[in-house]
């Protein structure tokens, strides 16, 4: 048995390292454990003909004040993303371009979507994000998926077209697996729904010049021989004095656990005594989202030579795409997201043909250069072992109001982190970083 700290953190994404990082600097000993063979978590950065680039977590926004600062204290570098020019919207195959935020619709539908986005707002203000289950009306809400919800407020189907596409692209979901109470708490947490899915002044705006990984690894720089990787917690013997945290090679003691990681993740761990019902029930309840995040770089940016920002909304196989040409501009890309449903049924094909199809659905969109990609990579998150998918953890109807608060409450020595457990911007990176401090705060208050 290696010698006891203060407190074992169980994963070494954003929430992870954040948690340590505060334990550290307030003088208490901390160990980090991670599973993979780098630090990071759903952020993770790729090198594509010399420019970083991320197939996880990428974008930053203004209001994310904590991340923000990370940023400030490594000294990262940022930069706007592109978003100029015409933007493509597909639904039912038809294929139109628009200016500003708000899609090219008939009359009807934006009257209809103004309706709705007023009412959806007047909704979401009233769900308050550390206890959505004490809002008014909560159990009717949560009794509704996001789906069914939405066709109460929505009426015209180019609308509720457009709409699924944004919950599909935040949640890696379809609207049918979404609790509406969840969906509100979530949206109120960054801002509101259109704060989660435009680019100015929301959670689009900005990129990391050397990928969003680069905060991790400059967290885990500074914490040094306290980050441990290859080191899965395979089982986790908890009483009121500490915990022993089982890997593969070691047993580690700890006053605290910190467990920053995805709740589907949790569940893989072997917990003696069994963790208390309540919150072991909500985590079987909270599956991953699925999302297949790919990369296709050009040798040069024709969409911006026709007007167009790289941005596309589709009801098809790819639900959105974005100009993810590097900082310098000597790498032009698109990113694309197949999310949900789609996601599901691409997870089932080769790595050759999921870029076919994806290749295929840019050239529909952007023109025969399309076709011509010198580099292609995508990740798709569901196959992760130590992710699960991507980008959050889904509560469907009716979990949200039986479980109650329980999913960041402490249990004796043990601590909730990661961006699910977030009361502000959770599944962003935000999120995770606010996860961290708070259940350093737990862990130091002890």
């Amino acid at each position: 048995m290696a010698d006891g700290v203060d407190a074992i953190v169980i994963g070494a994404g954003i929430a992870g390292l954040v948690a340590a990082r505060r334990i550290a600097a307030a003088g208490r000993s901390v160990l980090v454990l991670e599973a993979r063979d780098r630090v990071g978590g759903r952020t993770a950065t790729i090198d594509v003909r010399g420019t970083r680039m991320d197939v996880g977590g990428q974008w930053l926004g203004p209001q994310q004040r904590r991340m923000q600062a990370l940023v400030r204290d490594y000294g990262l570098a940022m930069f706007p993303t592109f978003h100029h020019g015409r933007k493509i919207l597909e639904i039912g195959g038809a294929r139109s371009t628009y200016e500003g935020a708000i899609p090219s619709l008939p009359a009807a539908s934006l009257v209809d979507f103004e309706i709705a986005r007023r009412v959806m707002e007047w909704q979401r203000v009233r769900v308050p994000t550390h206890a959505p289950h004490l809002a008014a009306r909560a159990q009717r809400l949560d009794a509704l998926s996001v789906a069914g919800w939405s066709r109460r407020l929505i009426h015209t189907a180019r609308t509720r077209a457009v709409f699924d596409a944004a919950v599909r692209g935040v949640f890696g979901a379809e609207p049918s697996e979404v609790s509406a109470l969840y969906f509100l708490a979530y949206s109120n947490a960054g801002g509101g729904f259109l704060q989660l899915v435009e680019v100015d002044g929301a959670a689009q705006e900005q990129r990391f010049v050397d990928g969003a990984q680069s905060v991790s690894n400059a967290m885990a720089g500074e914490l040094g021989a306290a980050v441990r990787l290859n080191s899965p917690a395979r089982a986790i013997a908890w009483d009121a004095q500490g915990a022993d945290v089982h890997t593969d090679a070691d047993v580690h003691r700890g006053r605290h656990v910190v467990l920053a990681l995805a709740p589907a993740l949790v569940r893989t761990i072997r917990f003696s005594p069994p963790l208390p019902p309540a919150k072991d029930q909500l985590l079987q309840r909270m599956p991953m989202g699925s999302t297949i995040k790919c990369l296709a770089a050009y040798e040069r940016p024709f969409w911006r030579d026709d007007g167009l920002s790289g941005e596309v909304v589709s009801d098809g196989d790819v639900s959105v795409t974005y100009d993810n040409t590097g900082a310098d501009g000597r790498t032009p890309a698109i990113v694309a997201f197949v999310v949900g449903a789609h996601a599901r049924r691409w997870s089932t094909r080769s790595a050759d043909q999921r870029r076919d199809m994806l290749i295929t659905a840019l050239t529909r969109w952007f023109g025969p250069q399309a076709a011509h990609p010198v580099f292609y990579e995508d990740k798709d998150w569901s196959a992760d072992p130590w992710s699960g998918g991507c980008p959050v953890g889904v509560l469907p109807p009716g979990a949200l109001t039986s479980a109650a608060a329980t999913l960041r409450d402490p249990a004796g020595c043990l601590h909730f982190a990661g961006t699910e457990t977030a009361v502000e911007w959770t599944g962003y990176m935000e999120g995770a970083a606010e996860s961290g401090e708070r259940a350093a705060q737990e862990v130091l208050a002890q």
